[in-house]
């Protein structure tokens, strides 16, 4: 028995999430299927973040275990082969068979992408969130760096989450106000802002929570200072819209 490591990468726009769910396609179905045709045996895909419908990832990392007795290469290349075209494997690896994708993670990180402008380019639909009302950056900014450190932010986890402890640490929040943004051979000129926030785990909805909050500051609607009422509140209502899932994108996991 052996435990194989996979990072994925995969534009979540035709799936509702990674984890797997009853008549729903999901990138964890999808994955599972295509290893159980390589191991010939019911065998379960564990992934280290649940990314929500239409959330895409650069990072995911995911492991199976079993008696397959191929090689990485040979898995990578099998994988590769059958999967749809918006998943991708970019690495296979053995791992120790206590590996564990979430509970060994030191730190993850998200990324959300704001097109701060009233059109957009159709090719960034599916990968930023059009924001037409121009936002206040400094104020969003100075309002994120309040949620920097160790707090209960059940203000910002999403309803009908089973999870017990809601204490995370952010270890990092940055926010970058960028003019243009890469698109194969071509540079997309606008106004984006990009939110990179760095944390040891996130709760359900945690991200678009944050940055949908962010957002109803920039647009005036709530006072910079108001977010640390709201984090301290642990109320749900208080904090802003949960902002859409285009524009977010799981980046990376440490271990």
């Amino acid at each position: 028995m052996k435990k194989t490591r996979l990072l994925i990468e995969y534009d979540g726009s035709a799936y509702h999430g990674w984890q797997v769910q009853d008549d729903a396609v999901t990138v964890q179905g999808i994955l599972e299927e295509r290893v159980q045709r390589l191991t010939k045996t019911a065998t379960k895909v564990r992934g280290a973040s649940r990314t929500d419908a239409g959330v895409h990832a650069f990072g995911q990392v995911a492991c199976f275990t079993s008696e397959i007795r191929h090689d990485t290469v040979v898995i990578h290349r099998a994988l590769n082969a059958t999967l749809p075209s918006d998943i991708r494997v970019l690495s296979v690896s053995d791992a120790d068979i206590s590996f564990n994708p979430i509970y060994d993670a030191v730190s993850k990180s998200y990324l959300y992408i704001i097109a701060n402008e009233r059109k957009s380019s159709v090719f960034l639909q599916r990968y930023a969130t059009l924001v037409k009302q121009k936002l206040d950056i400094p104020s969003m900014y100075q309002a994120s760096q309040v949620l920097l450190g160790e707090h209960d932010f059940t203000s910002f986890m999403g309803s009908g989450s089973d999870i017990k402890d809601p204490v995370r640490t952010v270890y990092s929040l940055t926010m970058e106000q960028l003019e243009e943004l890469d698109f194969m051979t071509v540079s997309l000129r606008g106004n984006f802002i990009r939110i990179r926030i760095e944390a040891n785990g996130f709760l359900r909805h945690m991200v678009r929570n944050i940055a949908g909050t962010l957002i109803r500051i920039g647009r005036g609607m709530m006072s910079p200072e108001a977010i640390k009422d709201i984090l301290e509140s642990k109320d749900r209502q208080l904090a802003g819209e949960t902002a859409p899932p285009t524009g977010l994108f799981l980046e990376k996991i440490v271990y």
